[in-house]
Order: C-alpha cells, then sequence, then structure tokens
C-alpha cells in the first residue's frame, strides 16, 4: 500500500468521529468535509457475514448516484468494493434519509466514459487514478 495511506485503525478512529457528526447533524459535518455531501454506506461483510459502515463521497452523474473506489489511489481496493461485489445489497444514509440500494458496478466501457465526468467534478480523483495501475471501480447505487 501507498506509504501516505493511513492503517486501517487510522481511519477507522477518523470515520467514527465523522459518522457520529452525521448522524448528530442529519448529514452535516465540519471539519475537511464541511460542506461536501456524504454518504454512510453499510455493506456486508464479504468474509464476516457482519455490517461493516463507511463514510463517502457521492457523485450524481447523469441521474446516477455514483461511488468511488479509491482508496486514496492505494494498490488495491477499499474493503467495501470486496463487500458490494459479493453481495450488492445494501443501506446508505444521506442527510437524515435511510434506505435500501443494491450496487451495480460500472462494467470497463461504463466505466470508461464515466470517470472523465468523475474527475471534472472531483479532480482528485484523477491523482488518485495517476498512483495506481489498477482502474479504479465505479459503481451505481440504485434505491429499492
Amino acid at each position: 500500500m501507498a506509504d501516505d495511506i493511513p492503517d486501517a485503525a487510522t481511519i477507522r478512529a477518523f470515520n467514527d468521529g465523522i459518522i457520529a457528526e452525521f448522524r448528530a447533524n442529519d448529514g452535516k459535518v465540519g471539519g475537511p468535509f464541511e460542506g461536501a455531501d456524504l454518504l454512510l454506506l453499510t455493506t456486508t461483510g464479504a468474509k464476516t457475514g457482519q455490517p461493516r459502515l463507511v463514510v463517502l463521497t457521492p457523485l450524481q452523474i447523469d441521474g446516477k448516484l455514483i461511488v468511488v473506489g479509491s482508496l486514496a489511489g492505494a494498490d488495491i481496493d477499499p474493503a467495501w468494493v470486496h463487500n458490494l461485489r459479493a453481495q450488492p445489497r445494501a443501506r446508505i444514509e444521506v442527510g437524515a434519509d435511510c434506505y435500501d440500494v443494491v450496487a451495480r458496478e460500472l462494467p470497463p466501457d461504463e466505466r470508461e466514459a464515466t470517470f472523465p465526468k468523475v474527475t471534472a467534478m472531483e479532480p482528485t480523483y484523477a491523482e488518485y487514478q495517476a498512483k495506481t495501475t489498477r482502474a479504479i471501480p465505479l459503481f451505481e447505487l440504485q434505491r429499492v
């Protein structure tokens, strides 16, 4: 993994604080994410079958709710990507709303067409893609 990627315990502690603030303030948080759109994604652990909760920055692209499996440009996919591949049904929290979704990983051709739109909205994702040889996956979250 890249040297500038924090360890799992550090990420978990950081996310726990954001999650608590998100839930206490109907999806609004301060600090580095002040004013950003965030969502909480609860997946089913691919290995454990246990609920796993992560904070993501969603993008609205062509009427679709898209999340990006960047892990800051690490050479591995984030755990939530593995979880969605194993079990695409999940739950999200957006603001004060909470609902079930099914995740659809964009196939290579659709991903290639969509990724420039992602980087136009959030240029940091272009930097992350440049740091790794893997194609950073994109998932559409569809309400069920």
